[in-house]
């Protein structure tokens, strides 16, 4: 028996991490988990591809965790080499209705007018999947979104 074919969804840039799974662009399954992004990816994806079949995987490029960012982009981008799996994304702001995205300290992620800044005393957003995919929404450009404020 075959696996079913299915799309993902990574939103790596917040605690908890979400892993949507999509058939047919509709969430099937939703995967929360908390701790670091280095020990989470392998063992969720483990889970992943034993179960399924991936077309393609969807994940927030920033900004956020430096860390997360740089461990998701590395892991996705060898499962697009070895696997043949299609990599897209989307900025995290996406993912959260365009509410600030934690910084360092008390600083946040803002977007207004399409510009990434930090301000200060901000209130986080909630991250959230979508229920459907729309890959009209995704982006081909992969490469890691790293805000970092001027020395």
């Amino acid at each position: 028996m075959s696996k079913p074919l299915v799309d993902i969804v990574a939103v790596v840039i917040s605690k908890p991490m979400l892993i949507g799974i999509y058939k047919d662009n509709k969430l099937i399954e939703t995967i929360k988990k908390e701790g670091l992004t280095s020990d989470i990816l392998p063992s969720v994806f483990d889970e992943i591809l034993k179960k399924y079949n991936i077309n393609s995987i969807i994940y927030s490029k920033g900004p956020g965790s430096f860390m997360a960012i740089k461990l998701a982009y590395v892991f996705f981008k060898t499962l697009e080499i070895t696997k043949n799996i299609k990599l897209l994304s989307a900025d995290g702001f996406y993912f959260n209705k365009n509410t600030p995205i934690k910084a360092v300290g008390n600083s946040f992620f803002v977007k207004k007018e399409g510009i990434i800044s930090i301000e200060k005393n901000q209130k986080e957003g909630v991250f959230d999947l979508p229920l459907n995919l729309n890959f009209e929404d995704y982006s081909e450009e992969t490469e890691p979104l790293y805000i970092l404020k001027a020395v």
